[in-house]
């Protein structure tokens, strides 16, 4: 039975887990170390207590078993990550579904950075890229990223 539900103090470590992990694991595949560090960086354990006590946090829970994670702000889906071991079988589509629920209670469309691993998810979901985006990292490292949006509103 899968239950997403807000996330309490009390799920950091799990939380903080997943998201390291799968940063970890995937995004190798597809940046270099240094995108990978400033990946980890931004969504160290501060940044995520920080959304945790905002309420801006969700865990997906498959019967006991913790599989992924969700945030937003405002209208800006800001971390999906579901556990490797677990991706692939629409545990990361389950949790947009319930971002976009929330976020469609206020606002017309919902816009996300999308990341090399998960642009097609995105797709998949409607998503079309308004913007071509890139940072600067480490060692004259560039992160290349979609800026993608999607409206809410029923037709």
């Amino acid at each position: 039975m899968m239950e997403y539900r807000v996330a309490t103090e009390k799920d950091i470590e799990q939380i903080v887990m997943i998201v390291q992990d799968t940063i970890q694991k995937i995004y190798p595949m597809y940046y270099p170390e240094e995108v990978v560090a400033f990946f980890c960086s931004l969504h160290c354990k501060e940044n995520i207590y920080e959304d945790i006590k905002r309420g801006l946090v969700g865990i997906l829970q498959d019967g006991h078993t913790i599989v992924g994670t969700g945030c937003y702000k405002d209208n800006h889906i800001t971390r999906v990550y579901v556990k490797p071991e677990f991706q692939n079988r629409g545990y990361g589509s389950y949790i947009m579904q319930c971002l976009e629920n929330q976020i469609g209670l206020q606002y017309d469309t919902a816009y996300l950075d999308a990341s090399l691993p998960a642009a097609h998810l995105y797709e998949k979901r409607g998503y079309q890229t308004i913007k071509h985006d890139k940072w600067n990292v480490d060692n004259g490292k560039v992160l290349v990223y979609e800026v993608m949006e999607k409206s809410l509103l029923k037709t």
